[in-house]
């Protein structure tokens, strides 16, 4: 063996144990360990996934109407299907309701409420029930609705809204 290929051998080897020393280092000294970045809520709090946003098929919706325009749920309701959401019920209201329009849901439905509220084109209100836990998003039509968004629309609404920040009570774990 030439003397130059000798010292390429021992440099090389020289570099493999540096390189072994510095994981070795960083792994000892890893201060994240033990981590559990989103995966703790703090005591009494309930879990709920706010993201990934669920796409339209996997989205159910019940469409009550809040007005005193005949048939708006029905023809909502249309519009949700046509878009590809799962309708169930279709009926007006116990109680009108003056705004846009009420989203109700529980924790399953978080990200999904979301989803709702982006094609709306002045936002719904929410009304979160911590203790509901089916898997249904309730949609109350109200006086100042006009239509639902366009497929551009939503899209830019989606963008802007974002992953939804966990309700009051919940933590999320996504």
């Amino acid at each position: 063996m030439t003397l130059s290929r000798a010292r390429a051998l021992v440099l090389v080897a020289l570099l493999v144990v540096a390189a072994l020393i510095l994981v070795l280092i960083a792994v000892l000294k890893d201060d994240q360990t033990n981590s559990s970045f989103g995966q703790q809520c703090p005591p009494g709090a309930v879990k709920v996934r706010t993201r990934p946003l669920p796409d339209t098929n996997q989205i159910k919706v019940n469409v009550f109407n809040g007005t005193s325009t005949v048939g708006l749920a029905m023809t909502v309701a249309d519009e949700f299907r046509n878009r590809g959401f799962s309708v169930g019920k279709v009926e007006d209201a116990p109680q009108k309701y003056d705004k846009t329009a009420k989203l109700a849901f529980g924790r399953n439905e978080v990200a999904a409420a979301a989803v709702i509220n982006s094609y709306f084109l002045v936002k719904a209100d929410y009304a979160f029930d911590l203790k509901r836990t089916d898997d249904v998003v309730d949609v109350t039509i109200g006086a100042q609705y006009t239509k639902l968004g366009t497929k551009t629309e939503v899209n830019q609404a989606q963008a802007q809204i974002g992953n939804p920040s966990p309700p009051p009570g919940t933590c999320d774990v996504s």
